[in-house]
């Protein structure tokens, strides 16, 4: 089964704007594939904001988050895939929903986990373990 995220990443955008909120990304920028600015990052995460008015060319499918936004006044391309989506949240109340890590395993290196009820969702390429939600207060 694939993933849920960006299915979740783009009925909760559209919930946010929906009801006249900011929507933020909180994004892992040490996940492979990920294009953000230098020197914007803290801890290896980064806060975008995705409102319409402050991105250009916002395009969100199963793989990755795309957009032009400005930092500093200077118009980057910023690419994000699915997978490095921490949360989104609506800034003016923080409403939305925290996602769980999706560690990539290094090559050759055997699942931690050899049970056999997760052996079956190990196998799959698009999940590395079971999901979890979280409540966001």
């Amino acid at each position: 089964m694939t993933s849920g995220r960006p299915y979740l990443v783009r009925a909760l955008y559209e919930w946010i704007v929906d009801n006249d909120c900011t929507p933020h990304l909180l994004v892992n920028v040490e996940h492979p594939g990920v294009q953000v600015p230098d020197g914007f990052a803290s801890d290896g995460q980064i806060v975008l904001n995705v409102a319409p008015s402050a991105v250009r060319h916002l395009q969100m499918d199963n793989r990755a988050i795309s957009f032009e936004g400005r930092f500093g006044g200077v118009p980057h391309s910023l690419h994000v895939p699915s997978a490095a989506v921490m949360a989104i949240y609506a800034r003016e109340n923080g409403q939305g929903m925290v996602f769980e890590i999706e560690p990539t395993p290094p090559d050759d290196t055997p699942p931690a986990d050899d049970s056999p009820a997760d052996n079956s969702a190990s196998s799959r390429p698009a999940s590395s373990g079971r999901p979890s939600l979280k409540v966001v207060k």
